[in-house]
């Protein structure tokens, strides 16, 4: 299971294109969580639905290639264990991004809600 593609088969170029996708992807979603933003739903409720959301799909993803719940159920600890070093290793990523550039993104957000 891995998030991101495997460069093993992949020449330079084709890797690039790869995360290109990736990040066009987690933008196009972003840019559906932000259209949620207003007045009745804040940006603290619309990440608990893009949590909850996330790790739905994750799972429904997770589970293709099963045939029985009892073979699932085997490999339920090596999952959450995947999927939670995996959001940890991104939340962590982001963090030290968002710190690194906190006025510049803070400025961005103050100019876009004038």
């Amino acid at each position: 299971m891995s998030n991101q593609p495997n460069n093993e088969n992949f020449n330079e170029e084709e890797f690039q294109a790869q995360m290109n996708a990736f990040f066009e992807r987690a933008d196009a979603i972003i840019n559906l969580a932000n259209s949620q933003l207003s007045p009745s739903s804040h940006s603290g409720q619309v990440a608990a639905s893009l949590n909850y959301a996330a790790a739905r799909f994750a799972i429904s993803a997770a589970t293709i290639g099963f045939v029985k719940g009892s073979d699932l159920a085997k490999e339920k600890d090596e999952i959450i264990k995947f999927y939670t070093q995996k959001y940890q290793q991104m939340l962590i990523e982001n963090l030290d991004q968002y710190i690194e550039n906190f006025d510049k993104y803070v400025q961005l957000a103050d100019q876009q809600g004038s």
